[in-house]
């Protein structure tokens, strides 16, 4: 894939990777909803190993994640693309769980069973969970821009939960906080902007870099209930549990490690391909990888609430594709 004579002939560079970013929280057409990227993600994985965040394949109860991805969150995935971080794929990691404090007790107890769940069925090593010492206080919102964001207002409480987790064998780490209920939308309908996905990444972000191991969050909500209704398809595992913890098992079971000495570990130098939505491109990951000489694909029928694509970024490096399918026949 890569245009690169060195990087592609180098035979100090290991197994090649694609990376597929899809952001929170910007009503990407594709996996904006609950794993709905999951496919194209899995059709691609099938022919090059790929990096994935957690938005391209968490769907509540179900994962699109397969041995063939690396499940790396955001922050992470920004400081890989630099060059500032490496990753070691590792399996079967110890999982630690950090829960708001503000969680009602039935809907806590509804997620403690879930954690029993998935260690009985699956075998997923969860070594325990980590009340926060105070409520963490999370707000949620839409810009001007209709882009999903928030504030939280006591992250410390949640680094120091997960010290504790870290001090009992934890290497990876789930978050789930309380969220309000989010007013009706049309995110149901599989349109629009999954409103609690910009502050969720804020918080998997700041736990990610502070405590320097993987960390994805989801929410919890006070109303446990399941509507009867219709939804869309491509948001609808959400719709058919009081829990969303599951996904971030599966992903974080077999999640990479961090890696500051990168000399032995999966680095931006593996890095074959990056591919993100058309109208997405003026992200720190695409301008870091076109500095790396690392190709760039802009997938057309992926679209989001923003207007940043090739041709307002003046940036003829960037590779338009109409489909995802399309990438996949550029690696046959």
């Amino acid at each position: 894939m890569s245009d690169s004579k060195t990087r592609r002939n180098n035979p100090g560079l290991a197994q090649k990777y694609a990376l597929m970013a899809v952001p929170t929280g910007i009503g990407a057409s594709v996996g904006g909803y609950a794993g709905d990227a999951s496919l194209a993600a899995r059709k691609i994985a099938e022919k090059i190993p790929l990096i994935v965040n957690p938005n391209v394949v968490n769907a509540a109860v179900f994962s699109g994640i397969t041995n063939r991805m690396l499940y790396v969150e955001g922050w992470s995935m920004t400081e890989f693309v630099r060059g500032n971080l490496g990753l070691i794929p590792s399996f079967h990691n110890k999982i630690g769980v950090i829960f708001d404090k503000s969680i009602p007790e039935n809907v806590l107890n509804i997620h403690i069973n879930t954690i029993n769940a998935i260690k009985t069925v699956y075998g997923i090593d969860i070594i325990g969970y980590e009340i926060t010492g105070k409520p963490v206080g999370v707000d949620f919102f839409a810009t001007e821009n209709d882009i999903s964001s928030g504030a939280v207002d006591c992250p410390q409480t949640l680094i120091e939960a997960g010290k504790k987790l870290i001090n009992r064998g934890a290497q990876v780490l789930a978050v789930v906080c309380l969220f309000d209920e989010p007013p009706e939308d049309d995110y149901e309908s599989g349109e629009g902007v999954d409103i609690v996905g910009g502050v969720e990444a804020v918080i998997s972000h700041y736990i990610s870099k502070e405590l320097f191991c993987p960390c994805v969050h989801a929410p919890a909500f006070a109303d446990v209930s399941i509507q009867g209704s219709l939804v869309s398809p491509k948001c609808s595992a959400e719709y058919i549990t009081p829990t969303f913890l599951p996904c971030l098992m599966f992903g974080l079971d077999n999640a990479p490690l961090f890696a500051e000495n990168t000399e032995k570990a999966v680095t931006n130098k593996n890095l074959d391909a990056v591919l993100m939505p058309c109208d997405s491109l003026g992200g720190s990951i695409v301008f870091d990888a076109i500095k790396n000489d690392i190709p760039v694909y802009a997938v057309k029928e992926n679209k989001t609430v923003l207007n940043v694509d090739k041709k307002a970024l003046g940036l003829e490096k960037i590779t338009e594709l109409e489909t995802y399918d399309d990438f996949i026949r550029l690696l046959n």
